[in-house]
């Protein structure tokens, strides 16, 4: 069994860690962006009490756990941010208007509006930047790597109910997103759609494409409804669900690196 270690917990701002890569020796680099609800002291709450600041629109609950046990299973390296995406989103790069939102849902961000110029490079310098510096030195470590990125979505948004449980998100790039939709029946009951609740039309394929479309690497976004990941033992069977429906996905759309699963 691989010696899971952090590897690489680069981008420190002055009193905390940015991103944390634990590796593995699989052709799999899975990316969590929105692992972490931390608000670092320098960057202060942005005028939010802790229940915003718990809430789903500043982290995706579960989602770490999830790429935790998959990692362990499929022998995957796992970067994962450790910041909450109110202060910077991963997933997004400097110039979108929601790497830093002014509004997240029903909430309004007190502290991200009218954010200059200095401010926002601030957090691009503390935050994302050290994410995708990160993010590019374990994809460069590993041979033919397949980018699987992990997240959780809220089962009501805006007031109105999701019957999606599992997204399958693609951009141009939908080799693998195909596979595992073609498998789905053979892995899950669950309600699998594609590109839902979000898709690329909504800006959330931005590290697929910067760091896996722009190589050719084979890539998929995973999307869970959060109510199915709330407990550590639904965490865990989630994993023991997706790790080898991944493995074979990734087979069956050609990959040429090393995909194998211990579930």
């Amino acid at each position: 069994m691989t010696n899971r270690q952090p590897k690489d917990r680069s981008g420190s701002g002055e009193n905390f860690i940015s991103v944390k890569t634990s590796e593995g020796c699989s052709s799999v680099v899975l990316v969590c962006e929105h692992a972490s609800d931390f608000f670092p002291a320098e960057f202060g709450t942005l005028g939010l009490d802790e229940a915003v600041r718990k809430n789903h629109v500043a982290w995706d609950p579960g989602a770490l756990s999830v790429a935790e046990h998959m990692a362990a299973l499929l022998d995957a390296t796992l970067v994962a941010g450790q910041v909450s995406r109110l202060i910077y989103d991963c997933n997004r790069p400097p110039d979108a208007p929601d790497a830093m939102p002014q509004r997240s849902e029903i909430f309004e961000i007190p502290g991200n509006a009218d954010l200059n110029e200095a401010e926002r490079s601030k957090r691009v310098d503390a935050v994302y930047t050290p994410f995708k510096t990160s993010l590019q030195t374990a994809i460069a470590r590993v041979s033919s790597p397949i980018i699987v990125t992990i997240h959780s979505f809220t089962p009501v948004y805006n007031g109105a109910s999701r019957s999606v449980e599992i997204g399958v998100l693609h951009d141009t790039d939908t080799r693998l997103a195909d596979a595992m939709l073609t498998l789905a029946p053979r892995y899950t009951q669950a309600d699998v759609q594609r590109n839902q609740p979000y898709g690329p039309q909504n800006g959330v394929t931005h590290t697929l494409k910067e760091h896996a479309i722009k190589a050719g690497h084979l890539n998929v976004m995973l999307e869970i409804r959060n109510d199915l990941i709330q407990s550590a033992e639904q965490q865990k069977q989630m994993s023991e669900m997706l790790a080898p429906w991944v493995a074979e996905a990734c087979v069956q759309a050609g990959a040429e690196g090393v995909v194998q699963c211990k579930a």
